[in-house]
Formats: C-alpha cells, structure tokens, sequence
C-alpha cells in the first residue's frame, strides 16, 4: 500500500510542474537579445530552443474544413523566425517596424506572459482597420466585407437552410460550428499575405515573410484544395491538367484578380453574383460565332458544360461526427439551372455539395427546418478547362451530338449519355428528392431526343 500511495505522490507532482510550466510567467535571460535581432520579440522568436522551452501544447481542436482537418504544425515551429525568409522580412517595409506597432504587447522584456499581455494579438490583421488600414486604407475597407473574407456564399446557404433572413440571426451554436468547420478558409490579410491558410495548419509562412503576391500551390490550394486544385492541377483518375495550365501557364491571379480577392466594398450573396469574377469572355471574345457548336449553344448553357471534364463531388456531411458519408468521387451531371436569378442558362453543370439535414445535429441542430429551400446539386463552375473532352469529341463518321445528347444504343447499352444528365432516379433520400426536384432534367429535355435513332445503329 505504502509504494502505491508513493507513487501516486510522485504522478501527482509530475502533472503539477507539467501545468505549472505552462501557468508560470516565462522569464528569458535579456542578455539574448540584441541590437540586431530588434530587441526582446526577435530575440525570443528567432531562438528555436527559446521557443521549444516555453512553448506550451495546443489545447484547441484541429481546424476543419471541406479538405478534411488540418496537418499538425508544432506551436514553436508555428513562430519561429528564421530562413531566407525572415532576411527578406527584416529588410522589408514590413521588417523596420517594431514587433509591438502590429502584434501590441510589450516589447523590452523576457517575461512570455507580460510580452504577450496588455493589447497582444497573435493575428494583427483581425485588427486590420487599426493595424493595415493606416497604410493600405482602401484595400481594408473593401476587403472587409468580401467574399473571400466573409464567406458570403456559404453563409447565405446556412441561413436559407434555416429560414432565416441572414446569417446572423441563425443560432450562436451554429455560429461556433461554422467557425470550427466552415470558415477556415474565409481569411484575413495575414492568412494570404503572411501565414500558411488555417486549412494548411497556420503559422508563419517563411519566417513572417510578406508575400504581395500569395504563392499558387502553397496559399491558394491550400484551401481550395478538393475542388480547385484538386480539378485545375487534374489530380483525379483519368483527369488532365487544366488547358491554362498547361498552355498559358496560368496562376489563380491570372484569371481571380486582386480586385476580384480585395472585393469592392459591397456585399453579394454568392461569387457568381460579383461583376469582379472572371468570365471566359474576358478573353475568349469571339467564341459565340466561331463553329456551329457555340452559335447553336452560346445562349443555352454555359462553356464548362462542354469543356470540363469530370470533378469531384461528396455529400451528406455530418460536421463534426462521421464527415462526408458520401465520399469525394469523380462525377458529371447536368440539370437545369439551379441560379436563374445570377446566371441565364437553361441547363447548368451541377456538383453535389455537402449539406444534408442533419448537417448540424453535434450542435443541436436536426433537421435544418427549411433544409429543401435550397439545392444540393449547386451550380459549378470547376477549374479542369480542356478544348476537347469526352463531350466535345466524337468517333469519326457519329453525329456531332454524339458524345452528349441522350441517344438510343446498341443491345448492351439501350441509351447512350443518360448518365450525363441530373434525373430524379439519380435521387435516393427523400430530402435529397425534395431539394433538387426543380433541377432535374425528367421532362425538361428536347423531344426530338426521343425519337432520333442513332444512324450508326442498323434498322430493325
């Protein structure tokens, strides 16, 4: 009994100097910091043994998001200033100002606890009307309310599902859940400018380098990951790079202008809404008269139903428990236009998203009260552009419409192309059905498709 009790006394004391050494003010010896580090901040931040010493562990869970939770990265890596990086920064604009002008706190001291008190911020641009918005007044002002900040889209989704007039008047519980899944790739100055996305683990990315122009691969996919650069880098089976890719050698910024990233001050209910997005046209002005292709389908549907190739889709996200329970697949569909009021194409190509009714149930909510008041199958617009695709392409001697309208085949494959095409068959849940019972194409397509036989097909 004796030794059981001891060793329940040594446990005990271990745990405490454990939780004491993350409690107790961290004090560095000064004579570390130096003239050339910039005082009592650099000195601390570029010491990697400095930092692993008074680091304490992460108590907050993983961020999440659409391209599942984020990697791991320790706190002290999280921070460290050091590389290449860090030259350029101390010898930027950025660099000459002093630590504590952004991040607030107290400079001139080697106490952890009082350096990080008083108006500390560990993200300067949470604050970005105080701490940006000296230098970069219209930027800020702009950006404040963009798409990209404040994920407009995904918010406006949330709030129709629940039948509320916005965002803010949907429960605090489900503000807490976006927040945790949702909104980590909704970003600030710093998230493109200075640190890896959330989505990509945050912290510093090269030593608090500024980037004016965020790195393609490394910041933008990090968050547009499964259906961005997952489609425009043609990472799925079977799939090709994007032809801007490929042939321009095209980046995000190319075609998403920092206009377009920035906003223009005004708020818009999802990005096809925006007159800063890109559109083909911009470029491709001469397209509608080009071929009898475009002349007869300009009006009809738009550019990606013809020249995307196959992308991923998931669905019935349960955040927080089991996930996506539809995993990420390659698919195709397209079905009537889900957004007549924002794009005016009949047919549209269509990606099924995530939402399900009980989406939100870990936050109390289940079922989503208005949950069919908005599509599953959503309009899209995926980033895996070819000039010749399985759609655009026929065997010598076919039809020009071969490859895409729904046609009778031969014994083994009675209708060719129907699984191209949004059907409510296609449909299993009942509240999937409810949702896109307005979308699918079941009596919506031409009807010379009925009877046109195929002429590579002998008589009967």
């Amino acid at each position: 009994m004796h030794r059981y009790f001891l060793l329940l006394c040594l446990l005990a004391a271990a745990l405490l100097t454990w939780q004491t050494s993350c409690t107790e003010p961290k004090r560095l010896p000064m004579e570390s910091a130096s003239k050339d580090t910039g005082g009592s901040c650099a000195a601390c931040h570029t010491s990697y043994a400095t930092l692993r010493a008074v680091a304490c562990p992460d108590t907050d869970p993983p961020v999440e998001g659409c391209g599942g939770a984020a990697p791991h990265i320790e706190p002290f890596d999280r921070v460290f200033l050091g590389g290449p990086g860090y030259e350029v920064f101390r010898n930027s604009e950025h660099g000459r100002l002093s630590c504590t002008s952004c991040h607030g706190g107290k400079d001139g001291t080697g106490d952890k606890e009082l350096a990080h008190s008083g108006d500390f911020t560990k993200q300067p641009s949470s604050k970005a009307q105080a701490v940006c918005g000296d230098c970069h007044e219209d930027i800020v002002r702009n950006t404040a309310d963009s798409l990209h900040e404040q994920g407009w889209g995904q918010k406006n989704s949330v709030a129709v599902r629940m039948g509320r007039v916005s965002f803010d008047a949907v429960p605090k519980s489900l503000h807490a859940g976006y927040e945790q899944h949702c909104a980590t790739c909704h970003a600030g100055c710093g998230d493109c400018h200075v640190n890896r996305p959330k989505a990509a683990g945050g912290g510093l990315y090269k030593g608090h380098q500024f980037s004016r122009t965020p790195d393609m691969r490394d910041t933008c996919v990090a968050c547009h990951s499964s259906r961005g650069g997952h489609a425009y880098f043609g990472l799925g089976v079977g799939a090709k790079p994007d032809v801007h890719l490929t042939q321009a050698g095209f980046t995000c910024l190319d075609c998403h202008t920092r206009k377009q990233i920035h906003g223009d001050g005004k708020v818009y209910k999802n990005r096809y809404r925006s007159p800063l997005r890109p559109q083909c046209d911009n470029c491709h002005f001469d397209t509608a008269e080009s071929n009898i292709y475009h002349e007869t389908h300009i009006e009809t549907f738009d550019c990606h139903v013809c020249h995307s190739q196959d992308y991923n889709n998931c669905g019935s996200c349960h955040v927080g428990g089991a996930g996506a329970r539809i995993p990420s697949h390659l698919s195709f569909k397209i079905g009537l236009n889900p957004i007549p009021e924002d794009k005016p194409f009949k047919y549209a190509l269509l990606r099924r998203t995530l939402a399900a009714p009980d989406t939100w149930s870990v936050y109390g909510i289940d079922p989503m009260p208005a949950f069919d008041a908005k599509t599953t199958y959503n309009y899209t617009t995926p980033h895996n552009i070819l000039r010749w695709t399985t759609r655009t392409q026929v065997d010598p001697g076919r039809s020009c419409y071969d490859s895409c309208h729904i046609a009778p085949g031969r014994m083994e494959t009675p209708t060719r192309n129907r699984e191209l095409y949004l059907f409510a068959s296609d449909l299993k849940e009942d509240w999937e059905k409810s949702a896109n019972r307005h979308i699918t194409v079941d009596g919506k397509l031409p009807k010379s498709w009925e009877k046109r036989r195929n002429p590579m097909e002998p008589a009967e």
